[in-house]
């Protein structure tokens, strides 16, 4: 038996994802990257002579599991109309059987490689701003992320913020999904747990997710209970690794001001009824936060509530000093 070395077996797993778009109006230009149960390719769309991003189910399935999963989040990013959601072109099969769907080629920095490049403390703050944004409009149509991550957030080269990988998303009970289109997938059910026949959580008994982002219920494996509480403990992680370059142990976030530390602390409480309702709710505090009022999170002593008041004034507080200084200069140097 001849054993294939490394790099044998590396260009024969290429070769193998080599894509075959004859019958579409695609043409293959480079490959992205590769995923849980797919791959990301740069193709040319001949139709209207742009470059879109095409996710393509590496293996076809015989029960059709990996299908489904691929069109539901097809599905579920078309219904999030967002400028910080990444749109949905088209959907499709290729000649080989395998789906796929195009989207929103995005250019840019993945926010835990530009966030090296952020030295000022505002624009992380501002920029984590934009991130609730497009978090807080998903929820708002009943689905959440539950994979937020730095690694999943996109920022544009004009400081634009695209939330990415929607693929383990969940449409919670009560919310409009939109039925199957051509039968793909059956039943109507508005809880993506069902509408997929088998999530990872429950085909395989593993959480999928992302160890130090993960909200303590979603770790536990208590699928039925969660809810945008579970998305608002990832974003708090997400801030806490922007305001001190780390997301891991409770010492990182004591190394913060003190009332930027009780709003990490409250957005990642072990406990949802803990943390904020809503990721609107996070947001508006990081805004208070920045503009000198007081924050939720943290309950002010009168020496607290000075310090914030001299800080937020500073501007006009120096200005009084100056004009007092100089009047008494003016009264001791008067000529008698």
């Amino acid at each position: 038996m001849r054993w294939l070395s490394d790099d044998a077996v590396a260009r024969l797993r290429d070769a193998c994802s080599e894509l075959e778009l004859s019958g579409t109006p695609y043409r293959m230009l480079d490959r992205l990257g590769r995923g849980g149960m797919g791959t990301v390719y740069l193709v040319g769309d001949s139709r209207l002579n742009r470059r879109v991003a095409m996710k393509v189910l590496d293996l076809t399935d015989s029960n059709g599991d990996l299908e489904a999963r691929l069109l539901r989040e097809a599905r579920i990013l078309a219904q999030l109309e967002h400028p910080g959601i990444v749109p949905v072109h088209d959907v499709g099969k290729l000649a080989d059987g395998r789906t796929f769907y195009t989207m929103k080629f995005v250019q840019g920095q993945r926010l835990d490689e530009i966030a090296r490049e952020l030295s000022s403390s505002t624009e992380r703050l501002r920029l984590f701003q934009k991130i609730c944004e497009p978090v807080a409009f998903a929820h708002s149509l009943g689905v959440l992320h539950r994979d937020l991550k730095p690694e999943n957030v996109m920022v544009g080269p004009f400081g634009e913020v695209l939330v990415m990988d929607w693929g383990i998303a969940k449409v919670l009970a009560g919310s409009a999904e939109s039925p199957p289109a051509g039968g793909a997938t059956e039943g109507t059910s508005t809880d993506s747990e069902s509408a997929v026949k088998a999530p990872p959580e429950t085909a395989h008994g593993a959480v999928v997710g992302t160890p130090g982002y993960m909200a303590p219920e979603r770790a536990r494996g208590e699928i039925a209970r969660l809810d945008q509480r579970a998305d608002i403990f990832s974003l708090g992680e997400i801030l806490k690794f922007l305001s001190s370059g780390s997301s891991s142990g409770a010492a990182v976030a004591n190394r913060l001001p003190r009332r930027l530390s009780a709003i990490v602390a409250k957005a990642t409480a072990s406990a949802p009824g803990g943390r904020y309702a809503s990721a609107q709710d996070l947001a508006n505090e990081i805004s208070a936060y920045l503009d000198g009022f007081p924050v939720s999170a943290y309950p002010e002593r009168l020496l607290d509530r000075t310090a914030r008041l001299i800080s937020r004034n500073r501007v006009a507080i120096v200005l009084v000093l100056a004009y007092l200084l100089a009047r008494v200069l003016l009264i001791f140097w008067r000529p008698h």
